[in-house]
């Protein structure tokens, strides 16, 4: 599992993924558009990142995990101190189970506008506003940036959102430097998903806004056409030199989380 290029050992650098995924076939999955990812527990994420420095991490639910909490509730005591949940909720849920949520270190409300699985989009706003004042948690979009058009006033005026994936698309990304520009964070994960040069947009969005960027693996890369790969944290290193890497592979991902806040 050798990094190429700069490695960790020679910019000895926190890792903290900010969007992973475990599928643990012991808690319920739903099927999306007929697809059901195979397992990929927490000892086997744990595994695949013995060779990392890491300080923690987002557990991400997808698609298939729809409105479910036991799974991500038993990845997050799996995993202990440092790693925080995205789950996805409907939009009735209640007060109690936000906070419940909340002390099992859940830390933010997904939208999956791309595959489905989570609430309607049309629910964003009053969600994002009930749970940011509830519980401090942020709201996190997987879309192709391409389609948030319509939504970049109501993105920019929301207590605190990250969008997955670069924004996905090279006819999105004008939008994604604007909404970096006003305080949106982007996630620099799913290189194998975009469709342009990844370390030209890393330079460009870290320049729009130092705090923008937050790294992750995506493991396990359902679904990407190229999954991701030891290299693609030495790209970023690589890219923005080893203090901005420092802030985008860790320092970054910690303060929106409020990891603080989900360590005992």
């Amino acid at each position: 599992m050798a990094i190429s290029h700069t490695t960790l050992r020679e910019a000895p650098i926190n890792l903290f993924d900010a969007h992973f995924h475990i599928i643990d076939p012991q808690f319920p999955l739903t099927s999306n558009r007929g697809y059901l990812p195979p397992a990929f527990t927490a000892a086997e994420y744990c595994s695949r990142m013995s060779n990392y420095q890491t300080c923690g991490g987002a557990v991400v639910s997808g698609s298939f995990q729809a409105f479910d909490q036991s799974y991500l509730r038993a990845a997050l005591q799996t995993l202990g101190p440092g790693y925080v949940g995205v789950t996805q909720l409907p939009a009735d849920v209640s007060d109690d189970e936000l906070r419940s949520l909340d002390q099992a270190g859940v830390r933010a409300v997904r939208f999956n506008l791309r595959r489905g699985g989570s609430e309607d989009v049309r629910q964003l706003e009053q969600m994002a506003v009930r749970v940011h004042e509830l519980v401090g948690w942020h709201v996190e979009l997987y879309a192709d940036a391409a389609d948030l058009k319509d939504l970049y006033s109501t993105l920019t005026s929301l207590p605190a959102v990250s969008i997955d994936h670069l924004g996905l698309s090279s006819a999105g990304f004008p939008l994604l430097l604007k909404l970096a520009e006003q305080g949106v964070r982007v996630k620099a994960t799913g290189f194998g998903r975009v469709d342009f040069d990844v370390a030209a947009a890393l330079r460009e969005l870290d320049a729009a806004s130092p705090q923008a960027l937050m790294f992750g693996t995506d493991l396990p890369s359902t679904r990407a056409p190229r999954p991701f790969r030891d290299e693609d944290v030495a790209l970023v290193i690589d890219t923005l030199g080893s203090e901005r890497a420092a802030a985008v592979l860790a320092d970054n991902a910690r303060e929106f989380y409020r990891i603080n806040a989900a360590e005992p």
